[in-house]
């Protein structure tokens, strides 16, 4: 066989995923990345437990991807959510389904999985290099400051896995951006995805309730609505239930200049019940008193409603329960993209051929978050920079054949 050369840049899921899949057919491939260790963003997540997948049904699962979810489709269908499970535990990491449906494995964390791929990628012939930053092209090879300088390397083929703009100090810093976009890649600017929101909360407000959580309550925006939990912070507000809401919370403030989260605060009881509850309480009685005894509300719960309730709604039962149901936090803009999990934007799949090659670059390849497609957390990231990654893996062997 005619061994090919192929650099991989970029040591997260899918440049791991990919240099695992080219190894195998006997292909010498070399992994770079920028940071002393790899998959920095992977461990990270891991820490409080990895959610590798998610379990829901797969025809649900791959809609979660928005407007990239139809050319996404046949990379998830070549590795799905049970063919990640599968590959877990060839790596020893046995893996469980949460109360949300998402997947975890057993350890509840990162690491072992890590270092049982990285030893296979070894085993199989992967040189690995980290601190190697890719810093454009020359001479026809791409060339990386290095600790010992500068080099330029030539290959047949190269991947580039470079992650987007989210977590920039973890590798993910978009500085690739200029140079294909000099070399006729189109890409959208990067966007916050996955992220918490900018509230102009009361200084009293803010540092009484920073870092509380809001539990059991439905959230709702032209996203639909969703049950869950948020926190607190001190600007704004964070968390899975905002993330859930967040491109399209995003893209209202963005067309509009203005966005609201609307709260049901008591899930379990109808306007109707909370007006005839809160009808029977003392007027003379406190706006927590009668929250307490009408409403069943107390704490940060409380707090948001006497943050955000006009003084005059606070005594009528029918307009205070009416808030209780469907409380507007109004949104002044999003937080900045270096703290959200995931970004939107990247390279235009119209610049992408089927095989997940460059059409302006051929020979180039581009798998991962570099790529303009968003999803929400609880795996769904993770699963799709692991199906890009092999996709890419597969256009390179067909590329090599040619």
């Amino acid at each position: 066989m005619n061994q090919k050369r192929i650099a991989i840049i970029g040591g997260g899921p899918a440049g791991l995923a990919a240099a695992e899949l080219l190894s195998l057919s006997g292909h010498a491939v070399t992994v770079y990345d920028a940071m002393p260790t790899f998959a920095r963003k992977f461990l990270l997540a891991g820490k409080s437990g990895l959610n590798i997948t998610h379990s829901e049904d797969y025809t649900s699962f791959a809609a979660r991807f928005g407007a990239a979810s139809a050319r996404l489709r046949p990379a998830l269908d070549a590795f799905t959510p049970d063919d990640i499970r599968d590959w877990a535990a060839g790596l020893g990491t046995e893996t469980f389904v949460g109360s949300s449906g998402r997947v975890f494995p057993t350890v509840m964390k990162a690491s072992p999985l890590l270092r049982a791929w990285l030893r296979r990628l070894e085993q199989q012939g992967v040189a690995l290099r980290t601190r190697h930053r890719w810093t454009g092209f020359a001479e026809g090879g791409y060339v990386f400051e290095t600790p010992e300088g500068r080099e330029i390397a030539h290959c047949d083929a190269a991947l580039l896995a470079l992650g987007g703009a989210s977590w920039p100090r973890l590798g993910s810093d978009a500085i690739w951006v200029p140079w294909l976009a000099e070399r006729g890649v189109e890409i959208d600017a990067f966007q916050p995805a996955n992220c918490g929101f900018i509230v102009g909360w009361s200084a009293s407000f803010s540092e009484r309730f920073a870092g509380e959580p809001v539990k059991s309550v439905t959230a709702a925006s032209e996203a639909g609505t969703f049950p869950g939990e948020f926190v607190i912070t001190a600007s704004g507000i964070e968390g899975s239930l905002v993330y859930a809401h967040a491109a399209s919370l995003r893209d209202r403030l963005q067309s509009h200049g203005s966005a609201v989260l609307t709260l049901d605060l008591a899930p379990g009881r109808t306007a109707e019940r909370l007006t005839r509850d809160l009808s029977r309480q003392d007027t003379k009685s406190s706006f927590s008193n009668r929250l307490r005894k009408g409403a069943g509300i107390d704490g940060v719960k409380a707090a948001l409603l006497r943050e955000l309730v006009p003084e005059r709604d606070r005594t009528d039962p029918q307009r205070l329960a009416g808030m209780i149901k469907a409380l507007p936090i109004p949104l002044l803009e999003t937080r900045p993209i270096a703290e959200a999990i995931s970004s939107a934007g990247g390279i235009r799949w119209s610049g992408i051929d089927e095989d997940f090659m460059l059409k302006a670059l051929p020979g180039t390849f581009v798998a991962g978050e570099m790529l303009d497609w968003e999803a929400p957390t609880g795996g769904y990231l993770l699963t799709a920079c692991l199906a890009t990654g092999r996709a890419a893996a597969r256009g390179i062997e067909t590329w090599l054949l040619q």
